[in-house]
């Protein structure tokens, strides 16, 4: 079965640090572009960031552009999250989802695969 699995999140301090990780199971990521999303609680989830599966270029929405680095390992096919001086409006569960190519970041953004999986709960305290 296809899917992916976060990992890595916790509870951090505002202005702390955290790096999340999503590791592909039943499928090759090394061509496919991989898109991390939240949900904060009462909200809809949105994209944050992804990187494409071609050239590896990456594209973050404005909140988290110079704090997060996404990067990918496609050897261990894993794609990694790097959080830094985090907020609590970085507050969510944070998901992987993947395409052949990365959407727009808007809140229309949609990535196909696989199905999503649970997340990992960021909790960043103020």
């Amino acid at each position: 079965q296809q899917r992916f699995v976060e990992s890595g999140g916790g509870l951090v301090h505002s202005g702390g640090s955290l790096t999340l990780s999503c590791a592909a199971s039943g499928f090759d990521l090394e061509r496919l572009a991989v898109g991390w999303f939240r949900q904060a609680p009462g909200k809809d989830r949105e994209i944050v960031s992804c990187i494409e599966g071609t050239d590896g270029k990456t594209y973050y929405v404005d909140s988290v552009k110079d704090r997060f680095v996404l990067s990918r390992d496609n050897v261990k096919n894993t794609l990694w999250l790097q959080m830094n001086n985090l907020n609590p409006e970085d507050t969510g569960v944070y998901y992987c989802k993947a395409d052949h190519y990365c959407p727009r970041l808007d809140s229309g953004a949609i990535m196909r695969v696989p199905e999503w999986g649970q997340g990992t709960q960021v909790t960043v305290s103020s």
